[in-house]
């Protein structure tokens, strides 16, 4: 048995930039193990299979797998995901079910967004001590609280005093083991470093080395959190462009617009390749 694959780099307009992402474009009949098996041989962060929708009102059904576990939500894939059905002449808009719910996404030209109105969930507020060791910095790096939040993904989030604490990040592993068994949730001690420069620029950095995922070049699922926590927290809408993946060598470009209940994550998708999975 054989099925077409295309892999996509998210969230920048040039190649080799951004989060790479595999589609496997007609997922239908393939068992979980199958989809883990696939997802486990890629190696990229996530990987997307679409299937026909349980609502035929709505364009497709998503799963997302990293290389470890199934996410119900992940923001590359669904931008990713959404440009590739544009390419095979859905949309321009588009309702995506994923684990989180349906979706509403537009995807046109290499460009997409969606919309998630998941309700923000606050889950917690780690140790400053415990973050900092997780990530390689020093607890007065950490500007404010740590908190772990979520709109389908769990995430610590850790705002950092500098560019320059960002870049010398170094994860260490036994510290996030040690934050998983304290905050059990979908992603195992996941946290998303950030640092807001003066002129309001936002760059962050990604660590989920017991999802398989070192470090994460652009994470959708993570900024659309940081983006609806920072509207809640200043009390305002929040307009932001995330630079991701720099100190990786894969620039990546997040457009988040958040209000009260509603964030708008948009971005560019740039197909690297295509082939066919013998199964």
């Amino acid at each position: 048995m054989m099925r077409d694959y295309a892999v996509y780099d998210v969230f920048t307009d040039t190649p080799f930039g951004g989060n790479q992402l595999a589609v496997i474009p007609d997922g239908e009949g393939m068992s979980d193990t199958q989809m883990q098996t696939i997802a486990r041989e890629f190696n990229f962060s996530e990987t997307t299979f679409v299937l026909p929708p349980e609502d035929p009102a709505h364009t497709a059904r998503i799963r997302i797998f990293t290389p470890m576990r199934e996410l119900p939500f992940a923001g590359h894939p669904t931008i990713g995901t959404a440009v590739m059905l544009a390419e095979m002449g859905y949309g321009p808009d588009m309702v995506l079910e994923l684990g989180v719910g349906p979706l509403p996404a537009h995807a046109e030209a290499g460009q997409a967004r969606f919309v998630t109105e998941v309700p923000l969930e606050r889950k917690g507020k780690p140790e400053i001590d415990l973050v900092a060791r997780a990530i390689g910095c020093t607890q007065d790096q950490i500007v404010a609280q740590p908190e772990i939040a979520s709109l389908g993904g769990d995430f610590v989030y850790a705002q950092l005093d500098s560019r320059e604490t960002l870049s010398a990040l170094s994860p260490n592993v036994d510290a996030m083991r040690e934050g998983t068994q304290l905050f059990p949730g979908n992603h195992d001690f996941a946290v998303y470093a950030w640092v807001e420069d003066a002129d309001g620029t936002v760059h962050a950095r990604m660590f989920a080395p017991l999802d398989g995922i070192p470090e994460d070049p652009a994470t959708g699922s993570a900024a659309a959190p940081l983006a609806a926590l920072l509207c809640a927290d200043r009390g305002q809408n929040q307009s932001l462009t995330i630079h991701q993946g720099y100190d990786m060598g894969r620039p990546s470009q997040i457009h988040l617009q958040a209000g009260p209940g509603k964030v708008t994550v948009a971005g560019s998708a740039v197909r690297m390749m295509s082939g066919k999975l013998i199964l």
